[in-house]
């Protein structure tokens, strides 16, 4: 501890004020630089306090003061008779010329006194240090709070949080009535069903977007499901046939990973994450961005949705918000297919203000986002995390609103209703859509970029009688593999092609697996076929001689002949919303 910290005015070096008397043979404390030594046989006492006049010197004992010399004052000259062993007097780097010069220096180098300035530069300092430790503090307190916000379901499915290639997410709207302010709407005790589904496509270049919704009341198939239970045990849900799609969640304890397996297997698209909101999240992301503008283009008053709006623009957030999305007897034909579009001005809306420098440049509102957006979410566990999320977002945020096209799935009235309750696929445009999405064609015109193009050598096609395969039925119509074979012998002249018989599975669309030593079979099969790139599932081992490639019929092969090669156009009738068109207006 230095002189300073001990409150001493002439910065003294603590090691010099003790000092040895000759007098006692030992070592005793000195406190000033006046004080003379204690007389022989008195300890080292501590200062007396302070004089009242306010003199720094410690008052000395009257019999001390009669007999002091000259001597103890500093520089005063030695007195005739004073014992030349006399205790040193303290040694002081600030007195030149004194009784300091006289003796040893100390080795410690003299310290310099602050300046006022030095002082305030150094508080300034510490409470920047401590505002910026501060700062981390709670931005560290903030992150965790958001990672514990977001809610996972493990669906037995880890993709990695980005890739490469094309991203496929579901994003699924329950009508669950849990949270607060919701029980209004309907069965609070409601598990929810999978009442908003989307199946959003990102191109592999992420020059483009596809949106495809989901008809909730459409007949589909909805095929076992593996669920993860509190125990952490699993239970597989039975699967169920032609039974409303908005059953894939919640029905018989079926999760996410239920709808997700069913949309997979409707579209024969991959997916690679799943995120799920419920009311909350409408309400407060659209309070979160500042409102999201919507247009109708006539008066609404609907008693079941509770909007209320007159004809014209509007900016909506929170409880509106959700009535607007929930909106279906006033617009339209009063169906749900009539709340999608709706549905999807809002979306492409919001995507809109998302992005806008409105949001980006305001810290608060995109802190209000993110807190948001983790409370509002349920998802996979590949992006359970806000790292893993931003990673995402920041990946999709790329595209450009003006490429992003919201469309529905393709349907008409069930023919075996009279009265009107249900939908069923068109298949003759359901399945060429799928097919693009599959083979990520964009239903907005783009252009193409340099790095589009074919990669990688030209492969060279066999001729036909060399090509080798096996053929089986994954999910295509009854007899296909044969009809396949017989079409490929005697059409084709393929007389290695066999029929396998069924695969093990049905899988979501047709492949061809090969080795890497029959890419030429590949490519000639591939070309007969009209099977997409998709279709082709190249093994990094080579097959062998003699080994046949394996060729499984899925669910989108039509007919021998007939080619899987996705359209350039999506089919006529196919509706379509452009995600940067600020026009559209509900009617």
């Amino acid at each position: 501890m230095d002189a300073q910290g001990r409150g001493h005015a002439e910065d003294i070096d603590p090691a010099d004020q003790w000092v040895f008397n000759p007098r006692t043979n030992s070592y005793e404390l000195r406190l000033t630089s006046g004080d003379a030594a204690p007389h022989a046989g008195r300890a080292a006492t501590p200062p007396s306090p302070r004089s009242a006049e306010g003199s720094g010197a410690a008052s000395a004992p009257a019999s001390d003061r009669s007999t002091r010399s000259p001597a103890a004052r500093p520089g005063g000259p030695a007195g005739p008779g004073e014992d030349d062993r006399r205790v040193p007097g303290q040694r002081s780097r600030r007195a030149p010329g004194g009784p300091a010069e006289a003796g040893p220096r100390s080795r410690r180098k003299p310290r310099p006194k602050k300046s006022a300035r030095k002082r305030v530069v150094r508080w300034g300092g510490g409470l920047a240090a401590l505002l910026v430790l501060s700062g981390c503090t709670t931005a560290y307190l903030i992150y965790q709070d958001w990672n514990n916000n977001i809610d996972k379901v493990d669906v037995g499915i880890d993709n990695p949080a980005t890739t490469d290639g094309p991203v496929n997410i579901l994003i699924l709207g329950t009508d669950s009535r849990a949270g607060e302010g919701n029980g209004s709407y309907g069965d609070e005790d409601s598990v929810g069903h999978a009442d908003t589904t989307l199946l959003l496509h990102v191109s592999e270049d992420r020059s483009n977007a596809t949106a495809l919704s989901i008809p909730r009341d459409m007949l589909t198939d909805i095929p076992d499901c593996p669920t993860k239970q509190p125990d952490g045990t699993e239970k597989t849900i039975p699967g169920e046939t032609n039974v409303r799609f908005n059953e894939s969640l919640g029905q018989h304890g079926r999760d996410p990973g239920c709808t997700w397996r069913t949309v997979q297997q409707l579209t024969g698209v991959e997916i690679n994450h799943f995120m799920m909101a419920d009311f909350n999240a409408v309400k407060e992301l659209s309070t979160a961005v500042g409102g999201v503008e919507v247009c109708v283009a006539k008066d609404i008053d609907d008693p079941k949705s509770h909007l209320k709006l007159s004809a014209g623009t509007h900016r909506v957030a929170g409880e509106q918000a959700l009535a607007f999305v929930r909106t279906r007897n006033s617009v339209g034909f009063g169906s749900d297919l009539s709340r999608i579009e709706l549905q999807q001005q809002f979306l492409g809306s919001m995507f809109r203000q998302m992005k806008s420098r409105d949001t980006l440049t305001d810290p608060g509102k995109v802190l209000d986002l993110a807190d948001a957006a983790t409370n509002a979410l349920t998802v996979d566990e590949g992006i359970g995390s806000v790292k893993k999320l931003a990673d995402l977002a920041r990946d999709l945020s790329r595209v450009n609103p003006e490429n992003i096209t919201f469309t529905t799935v393709p349907v008409i009235d069930n023919p075996a209703e009279k009265v009107k309750a249900t939908v069923v696929l068109d298949e003759a445009k359901a399945r060429p859509l799928f097919r693009m999405i599959k083979e990520d064609k964009s239903l907005t015109e783009t252009k193409k970029k340099d790095d589009d193009k074919p990669k990688g050598e030209p492969v060279e096609k066999v001729p036909a009688a060399q090509v080798r395969v096996d053929v089986l039925n994954g999910g295509g119509p009854i007899g296909a593999a044969q009809q396949t074979v017989t079409w490929l012998q005697n059409q084709q002249a393929v007389p290695l092609s066999t029929n396998a018989g069924n695969a093990d599975a049905e899988q979501p669309a047709t492949t061809l697996t090969y080795g890497s030593d029959q890419a030429g079979q590949a490519a000639t099969l591939a070309e007969m076929m009209g099977l997409p790139k998709s279709a082709l599932k190249k093994q990094s081992e080579p097959a062998g001689e003699g080994v046949p490639m394996r060729l499984v019929l899925g669910p989108d092969y039509v007919a021998a002949g007939t080619p899987l090669e996705a359209p350039d156009k999506a089919p006529e009738g196919v509706q379509k919303i452009n995600g940067a068109d600020e026009d559209v207006c509900a009617k």
